[in-house]
């Protein structure tokens, strides 16, 4: 199967939902929302799926991708699209397994831009919050977006950020988090 994204490129994905692809209307209104932040970025995909986000922060001149996913067969299809949209001076690196233990692994680094889409009914959400939180993941004057159900969702409490924004399109609903110092 195939998914186009940004500039009308075609990447592959795996059959059936087991990665379950962001719509084209949601990936559209995340970087419509990022608009002008997304060009040398470092960008983290959290439970990358096909990489379909990762790619298209790739094609929007982010400087570094970031992407986990548990997968192996995803993380197969992840790495041909990846390889085939990055520019020769954009670097990416896909890390296969546990999301909690990967991110131990990246601290130390912050990124501008994260994304995190689990499974809806995987319990990941508090967890990976504070697992991004605690080893200071998110450059201060970064944000994350986090897609969820909308039916059923809790607002998640993390100290010093805030949700600067939720949106809801159909089936899929995206909450962003920022430090709380840009919103003074």
């Amino acid at each position: 199967m195939t998914l186009r994204i940004y500039g009308n490129r075609q990447i592959k994905t795996l059959p059936g939902q087991e990665t379950r692809p962001t719509s084209a209307r949601v990936r559209e209104a995340v970087f419509n929302i990022w608009q002008g932040e997304i060009e040398g970025c470092h960008w983290l995909d959290l439970c990358a799926g096909n990489g379909s986000m990762g790619a298209e922060a790739l094609c929007r001149g982010a400087s570094l991708v970031v992407g986990i996913e548990k997968s192996s067969r995803a993380c197969a299809v992840i790495e041909e699209n990846w390889q085939l949209i990055a520019h020769s001076e954009q670097k990416w690196r896909l890390l296969r397994g546990d999301v909690i233990q990967h991110l131990k692994k990246l601290s130390g680094q912050q990124f501008d831009r994260i994304y995190f889409d689990p499974p809806y009914a995987s319990g990941l959400y508090q967890s990976v919050l504070e697992a991004i939180a605690h080893y200071q993941l998110l450059d201060p004057s970064g944000e994350i977006a986090i897609e969820h159900n909308p039916h059923g969702w809790v607002d998640i409490l993390i100290p010093n950020w805030e949700i600067c924004r939720q949106k809801v399109y159909g089936n899929t609903a995206l909450t962003f988090y920022r430090s709380e110092e840009l919103g003074e």
